[in-house]
């Protein structure tokens, strides 16, 4: 095989791979989305808010250590011991899930049958004191982020796909990421167990009902409460996979909340309803964004990972704005 075929492969599967860590995200917005039609743009802080408190949590960390020695003049950090990987992530969910009780106890109940605009904005709020509170809690430093997930190139694959060139020609093999490679698995796992759970359990069923119509939900004898704290508390649970996987590939500072802007296009192009439609969606633009910087981002300058989601998500708003799974909206008058 030629190199330039093996270069595009090797792009293509690259490209799967980022497009698998942004449909981690865009899951979060998808489940909270379904259930209450919240768009909850707080879902990339939870995931920064999730991988500052897991290193946290590893390091002995004291929470508020910061605020508590300007307040008192004191010079404490930590506890003087670290957790393990297994309980520190054990602990996060703990706290996910209560930071989801909370949310519903103290937003979301005084927020019932409020304008769609509202409920929005109440997220906005809520990233921004979540992205204090972190940095309140935690501090703002770049964090390093080790839950023992291997990182860098596979050599093993590097050697065997090297041999696959043509005699004669310069190919080292190909560069894939084993943290890639097991975001991809995780990913796939919770896409499974989340379509599970959604299609034959019972309060999935109670999920699915919500999603369809909150008053039928009600008449039924739903809590509409309890199941905000359910998929929030799931939402959480999936932000902090995410921030696992992103805080481990890129460290754990402010940008990383920044992921939730990358999986917008990704929500466009699936749909705002659709589990698997976040997956599709994340795969397509992973790859088209790597196949379209390596095939003409050389002769328009480069750089074009910056835009190319967003102007593939602006073509489908122009000619399929539910997505390719989304339900489509008819509004009869």
């Amino acid at each position: 095989m030629s190199p330039d075929f093996l270069y595009t492969v090797e792009v293509i599967l690259n490209g799967l791979m980022a497009g698998v860590m942004y449909s981690l995200v865009a899951l979060g917005f998808v489940l909270i989305f379904k259930a209450s039609g919240i768009f909850n743009y707080a879902q990339g802080v939870m995931a920064l808010f999730a991988a500052m408190t897991l290193v946290g949590f590893q390091n002995g960390q004291i929470p508020f250590a910061h605020l508590i020695n300007a307040v008192f003049g004191t010079k404490i950090h930590g506890f003087g011991w670290t957790l393990p990987s297994f309980v520190a992530i054990l602990l996060t969910l703990a706290v996910m899930v209560l930071f989801a009780y909370l949310v519903e106890r103290l937003v979301l109940k005084h927020l019932v049958n409020q304008e769609p605009i509202i409920l929005f904005m109440a997220t906005i709020g809520l990233a921004y004191f979540m992205e204090g509170f972190g940095d309140l809690m935690w501090g703002s430093e770049i964090k390093i982020l080790d839950v023992g997930v291997p990182q860098g190139a596979s050599f093993w694959l590097e050697d065997y796909t090297a041999g696959w060139a043509a005699e004669g020609t310069e190919y080292y093999g190909m560069y894939i990421d084993k943290l890639d490679i097991v975001a991809t698995v995780v990913a796939i796992v919770l896409v499974i167990s989340l379509t599970l759970f959604s299609q034959y359990t019972r309060t999935g069923r109670a999920l699915r009902a919500v999603a369809d119509d909150h008053q039928a939900a009600l008449s039924v004898g739903i809590s509409l409460r309890k199941i905000w704290v359910i998929v929030w508390a799931i939402a959480g649970f999936v932000a902090m996979v995410a921030g696992i996987m992103w805080g481990a590939k890129s460290g754990v500072q402010f940008s990383l909340s920044l992921i939730a802007l990358k999986a917008l296009p990704v929500l466009i192009l699936g749909g705002f309803t659709s589990i698997p439609g976040a997956i599709i969606g994340g795969l397509i633009i992973g790859v088209g964004e790597k196949l379209f910087e390596y095939s003409i981002g050389p002769m328009i300058g480069g750089a074009t990972e910056n835009w190319f989601a967003y102007v593939l998500a602006l073509i489908f708003l122009v000619f399929r704005p539910q997505g390719l799974f989304g339900d489509k909206i008819i509004e009869r008058v």
